[in-house]
């Protein structure tokens, strides 16, 4: 998604090299690349991160707020989305562009933690029918450089995992509203359960029966169609959605399924060690993984 134009020679070399099972970067069709994350970048959000994917730069923030709940829900908190694509990111987010691949991640990511098996609000009810928490999750794309949909997965999962909010206690009544207090020790904190929330996983057609995981930009250009998938660290597939204007064959669709239930999996398992490793450690740096 970078502004690359490649001719039609060079897209046939791509696509003959994925067929041949040689990716021009020397990875397998179900290999990722190295990527780096770091939690906790700043200091005016409660939770935050950091992820980088070759050209890909993601930074998403989690703050908090107290309102009222929603309405038809008075026992559960919120979790809301935004996405900001700006057009220095890349070219194509100009105008439209941008919008529409806002929503589209948005759509997703609201379906990936909807589910009470995924991600439950119903922790996060401060006073039954009045308070609730709400957790604004924004998403900036710096760059984008191909695989968005699985960075944005894997830098909002980490964020959410950093997040911390101070505890909250109810002192009392004024005049008919709920007195509240703040904890100000920083280690009486409340925290976010995201050990089952889900990653995304795409897979770019290449031809019907060929897909590769982890698509570069030049590769994006060479597939008409690409599939993403939800996968819960269970390996329960919990969403499918397809991005492009080409066409899936049944077949490549539960091969892509097949493999995304074990790959999304491993991803989660290899993530959670990771942001495990980092906050167990007193002087944190960026981490590389999947690599």
């Amino acid at each position: 998604m970078t502004d690359l134009n490649l001719s039609e020679a060079e897209k046939r070399y791509l696509i003959d090299g994925v067929k041949l099972g040689i990716r021009v970067d020397g990875r397998g069709p179900l290999d990722y690349r190295q990527l780096e994350l770091e939690t906790s970048v700043l200091d005016t959000a409660n939770g935050s991160a950091r992820v980088r994917l070759h050209r890909t730069d993601v930074l998403v923030t989690v703050k908090m707020e107290l309102e009222p709940p929603a309405s038809g829900r008075p026992n559960h908190g919120k979790l809301l989305f935004f996405v900001n694509c700006s057009a220095n990111a890349a070219p194509e987010f100009e105008g439209r562009g941008g919008d529409d691949l806002s929503s589209s991640l948005c759509g997703v990511l609201e379906r990936l933690y909807s589910a009470p098996n995924t991600f439950s609000t119903a922790g996060l009810v401060v006073v039954p029918g009045k308070y609730v928490k709400a957790f604004y999750v924004d998403v900036e794309i710096l760059e984008c450089g191909g695989n968005l949909f699985d960075v944005v997965s894997l830098g909002v999962k980490a964020a959410l995992y950093a997040t911390r909010t101070p505890r909250i206690t109810i002192t009392g009544e004024d005049g008919g509203e709920l007195e509240f207090t703040l904890s100000d020790n920083p280690t009486d904190v409340d925290r976010l359960d995201v050990v089952n929330a889900p990653v995304l996983i795409t897979h770019l057609r290449i031809s019907e029966g060929v897909t590769v995981v982890d698509p570069t930009s030049e590769e994006e250009q060479c597939g008409p169609v690409s599939v993403v998938v939800g996968v819960a660290p269970n390996s329960t597939i919990c969403a499918v959605h397809l991005l492009g204007p080409g066409t899936i064959g049944p077949q490549t669709l539960q091969a892509a399924l097949k493999g995304s239930s074990v790959l999304g999996a491993d991803i989660n398992a290899r993530l959670l060690k990771k942001l495990r490793q980092e906050e167990s450690e007193p002087e944190r740096r960026i981490r590389g993984f999947l690599g």
